[in-house]
């Protein structure tokens, strides 16, 4: 009977790991490829993500007085950082992304316990705000990686584009005749099996998974000591502040979920376990983390909230980052296939943006010129970087990047429109009362 339990734990565990294995990986792919890593740094890359996201889970998982929100949830690394990585690290390269990751952890730690207090300055006009202008500027990626690849001999050749569509097809088709299970590992299957497509096109190198060893041992700052930029920073942090926002969101569901009373304090252990995670992932050169919530879908489809599987899950994350020959496997997966999983992913991004919108009161003028004002210069400063190009280097800090632009209209509207009109209301109101008695 208690070997029945164990193979239980074990298999729902695995298939945690399934369910957000495609996450976890297609962001190492695509910053690794967008900075031009070579095969033997992508591994690394792959396999310290996932190594890492082992870590994540465990450190939040593992409730004790100074971290952990102690419910059975798993982290990865957020899609939200994926454009402004690839943004810094053409920018300041790649040692700029993990000094801005860095000290965006720190700051994570260091308000924690009032982070709570300032999630009134994040409502969903403004997050989900930052989180479309980041899907946004996310799309071009996907479009090269379609194509081939930037810069690639036969970019935009019809085998590549077949590929890609064939892809993203292959992955709309399980959406639509499938549910549960399936439809949570869809990017995964479409992956695997354009892969193989590919392979049968000539399109796949196994030359990575041959000349990676079995084992490794994780190495601090493999990509060279980090480097901070104003600009880079800032960056990371709006992406860490809305990070935190939506963990929140799913901190409560998993409450609800669990049956569970989150207190103040179980937020702030919360809190500081994605920013001890943040942290370590700059040190060992991963990525910002924070909650999966489609392994909150499969908890609620599997019925069993056991942290036990989530500790299962996290250890077997751990193992298999330290197994680069599981890395290496990803890496041989054809950039057309990418670039067509890719669209489903950035799209869901856009999409996920748009559905924190919907909580917006649209009646509301206010909120529709805050979205229209941000998305507008977070879109047009990506499309038209030499924008401010005459304007002094100490503004150009918060306008040479478009997310970091658009996100700080979203902030400061908000604060015009919303939060300092509502706080003249209550005075007004008071200041009335006053004078009525």
């Amino acid at each position: 009977m208690k070997q029945q339990n164990m193979f239980k734990i074990a298999s729902l565990g695995i298939q945690h790991v399934l369910a957000m294995y495609a996450g976890a990986v297609i962001v190492p792919l695509i910053v690794g490829g967008a900075l031009g890593l070579s095969g033997e740094q992508l591994t690394y890359l792959v396999s310290i993500d996932i190594f890492m996201c082992g870590i994540a889970t465990l450190l939040q998982v593992w409730r004790n007085k100074f971290f952990g929100i102690g419910l059975p949830v798993m982290l990865g690394c957020t899609f939200t950082a994926v454009g402004p990585m690839i943004a810094i690290g053409g920018q300041y390269g790649i040692s700029a992304i993990y000094g801005s990751i860095l000290i965006s952890g720190i700051f994570v730690v260091a308000i924690s316990k009032y982070f709570g207090k300032l999630v009134r300055f994040f409502p969903p006009v403004v997050t989900g705000s930052v989180v479309t202008i980041i899907g946004i500027t996310l799309i071009p990626v996907a479009m090269n990686n379609m194509a081939g690849g930037q810069g690639s001999p036969d970019f935009g050749s019809l085998s590549n584009i077949g590929l890609a569509f064939g892809t993203l097809l292959f992955i709309i088709v399980l959406f639509r005749f499938f549910k549960g299970f399936i439809r949570a590992i869809a990017i995964l299957l479409g992956l695997g099996a354009g892969t193989i497509v590919g392979y049968f096109m000539g399109m796949v190198d196994f030359s990575a998974v041959t000349e990676a060893s079995w084992f490794h041992m994780p190495a601090p700052f493999y990509f060279g000591l980090p480097t901070f930029e104003l600009s880079a920073i800032l960056t990371m942090i709006l992406v860490a502040l809305v990070s935190l926002v939506e963990s929140t969101g799913v901190y409560f569901a998993l409450g609800d979920i669990c049956e569970e009373k989150l207190e103040e304090k179980d937020l702030e252990n919360g809190y500081r376990a994605e920013g001890i995670a943040i942290i370590l992932g700059a040190i060992f050169n991963a990525f910002p983390y924070t909650t999966y919530s489609q392994n909150v879908g499969l908890l609620q489809m599997s019925g069993v909230k056991s942290k036990n599987v989530i500790f299962t899950a996290g250890f077997f994350l751990v193992l298999l980052g330290l197994m680069p020959k599981v890395g290496a496997l990803t890496t041989i997966i054809p950039t057309p296939v990418l670039g067509g999983a890719m669209v489903a992913m950035f799209g869901m991004v856009v999409a996920y943006g748009i559905k924190m919108l919907s909580k917006v009161e649209f009646s509301s003028q206010e909120n529709l010129l805050i979205i229209a004002c941000s998305v507008g210069m977070g879109l047009g400063v990506t499309a038209v970087p030499e924008l401010f190009s005459q304007m002094p280097s100490s503004i150009r800090i918060l306008t040479d990047n478009g997310i970091v632009a658009g996100s700080l209209t979203a902030i400061a509207l908000n604060l015009v429109f919303n939060v300092f009109k509502a706080e003249e209301k209550a005075q007004q109101t008071s200041f009335a009362g006053r004078k009525v008695s």
